[in-house]
């Protein structure tokens, strides 16, 4: 299914299950929906589950422009697509990111939000230094080949894939690398290419924020909103202290052996935490 942004870009979306709405933001920037596993997870616990590919990302159309301001009205834009007057807003990542804006800006159309393994709202010099270690560590013996594809100025389609699997396998906890990379396999299934310069425009933007602006802001929301942090995940977890003391009805999960994707290495207690009761 696709709807027509309103400056005519086109964007995928798609459904699942039947029940109180959750509308879902995958990470990036400049990535594709890879929450379908969530999106059966909390349809089997009774959610109507709303996922799309951000614009110039996936199987939406890709053009820009690329902002902040843009994927908030484009997720504006989905949710008045479905016809949805309020929702549960679950974001990924730089997803968790976007869904904390689009709380701001729209907190009459939230009535919950889900910060899943988001980075705060700090600059990202802060914990990136960290991740840059630990995302090493984690690659072992896999780190030469993957600091080769990525040292390369171009780069086949196979071989940008093989770059993502490899760093993507490092999101996921635990010391089997061979299953961390079957779950980096299953997200790159099927490959749709990274978008770099979405991705690189967006970031840009973020690092530009005010954190004490944000800080300022979080305060002001009133709505529930749970973190759901993976107790591996080799991004600093807290990144996102300040964003917790800034929000006044705030609860925090962290998932015991979970990385970055936390519902693929910890399913039950990921459900239990996002959807309640």
């Amino acid at each position: 299914m696709t709807l027509k942004a309103e400056d005519g870009v086109t964007l995928w979306t798609a459904r699942t299950g039947e029940g109180d709405p959750v509308l879902l933001c995958h990470g990036g920037p400049g990535l594709w929906d890879t929450l379908e596993d969530v999106a059966r997870l909390l349809a089997d616990r009774g959610a109507a589950v709303y996922r799309w590919d951000q614009r110039g990302c996936g199987r939406s159309e890709r053009r820009g422009p690329y902002s902040v301001a843009r994927s908030v009205a484009d997720l504006d834009a989905v949710r008045g697509h479905f016809g949805l007057e309020r929702v549960t807003l679950l974001g990924h990542s730089w997803g968790a990111r976007l869904a904390l804006h689009y709380t701001l800006a729209h907190p009459e159309r939230v009535t919950r939000l889900v910060y899943v393994s988001g980075t705060g709202i700090g600059p990202d010099s802060g914990w990136h230094p960290e991740f840059a270690a630990k995302l090493r560590a984690a690659l072992g013996e896999r780190l030469p080949r993957w600091e080769e594809l990525r040292s390369r100025e171009r780069r086949t389609e196979a071989e940008e894939r093989e770059m993502c699997v490899l760093q993507w396998s490092a999101d996921f906890a635990g010391p089997d690398r061979d299953r961390a990379t079957e779950l980096a396999e299953r997200m790159a299934t099927p490959w749709l290419g990274v978008n770099y310069a979405c991705n690189a425009e967006i970031n840009a933007e973020t690092r530009t924020m005010s954190e004490h602006q944000l800080h300022a802001a979080c305060c002001g929301l009133r709505m529930p909103v749970v973190i759901v942090d993976g107790a591996q995940d080799i991004r600093p977890r807290d990144a996102v202290d300040s964003l917790e003391q800034a929000l006044p009805n705030v609860s925090r999960v962290t998932l015991a052996g979970a990385g970055h994707m936390p519902w693929a290495e910890a399913p039950a207690e990921f459900a239990a935490a996002v959807v309640p009761g």
